[in-house]
């Protein structure tokens, strides 16, 4: 054997490919939008407009003397503590949780448009349908913590005012404070319903627009509008199938025996609201120019 051939090579090993890179699924980027809410101010304020209301309204109620409002549970807020947080549902759905909903819902895609940080997120190796859907995620989870830091600091506040004492139902009959306490819990999810249909409005109007400004203005006159359309004379029969009307529909539980229908009819045309929505917003999202920003 001649010198020069050495010994004999070594067969090399075979090149194994690399697995293939495994995208992050929707609840890590779920807790990626949770740290990045946590560090806005936005949202700090729409928690803390949920903590002062009720705060506001026992103070009121404190210095003023005479009967509650004139409203559903308004008669019973100064014989139960229980009372409060309904009644609080009633006047917040005119602008309160529209307002805290769009804070958050209104901003969470505008606000990166307007920050130029969005271009970096959708060209990384993350799945648009999965940050999307995180942040409507994100949006519908603010939404329920407003609400129910509302309840809380409104049974505090009114335990401390009036009580924890039995509630009256709107049939007249009476519960007990824990029969009171699940009716309360089963009504904010209830009232959910037609929030998730606001935050949907929102969240479309955040996708559209790119500004975060309009996207909250936006939503507020919405609610607004709508609010107006209830009250015009000769537009009665479309009450039932506006969105406003679908924020009574939490009444139905405080009745003996339970109403379901309201509830059921709330599911339905908060559904016509929402739906359109997140999927007009899904679709802008999926083609949003990468290079336009």
């Amino acid at each position: 054997m001649s010198a020069a051939a050495g010994p004999a090579a070594l067969p090399r090993p075979a090149q194994v490919p690399a697995p293939p890179r495994r995208l992050p699924g929707t609840w890590t980027v779920y807790r990626w939008e949770v740290r990045k809410l946590r560090s806005q101010k936005r949202a700090y304020l729409g928690l803390g407009i949920a903590i002062l209301i009720p705060l506001l309204f026992v103070l009121a109620l404190t210095l003023r003397h005479g009967p509650g409002p004139d409203v559903a549970f308004g008669h019973y807020v100064r014989q139960s503590g229980l009372a409060i947080p309904l009644v609080l549902l009633i006047f917040g759905s005119v602008w309160l949780f529209p307002l805290i909903s769009a804070l958050v819902a209104g901003d969470i895609v505008a606000s990166e448009d307007h920050n130029g940080t969005l271009k970096t997120i959708l060209t990384r190796s993350v799945d648009r349908g999965r940050i999307f859907g995180a942040k409507a995620l994100v949006a519908a989870s603010y939404t329920f913590l407003a609400l129910l830091v509302m309840g809380l600091v409104g049974v505090a506040a009114g335990g401390l005012k009036s009580g924890l004492h039995p509630l009256t139902t709107l049939s007249g009959s009476r519960v007990s404070v824990g029969r009171g306490f699940v009716l309360m819990g089963a009504a904010a999810l209830v009232y959910m319903i037609p929030m998730l249909a606001v935050t949907s409005i929102a969240l479309m109007l955040s996708t559209v627009t790119r500004n975060s400004a309009a996207s909250i203005v936006g939503t507020l006159m919405i609610s607004l509008v709508l609010q107006l359309i209830t009250i015009l004379p000769g537009l009665g029969g479309a009450r039932p199938y506006l969105l406003p009307e679908q924020f009574n529909a939490w009444q139905g539980l405080l009745r003996i025996p339970i109403d379901w229908g309201p509830i059921g009819h709330a599911a339905w045309v908060c559904a016509l609201y929402a739906v359109p929505s997140l999927v007009a917003a899904y679709l802008v999202f999926l083609r949003r120019d990468v290079a336009g920003g």
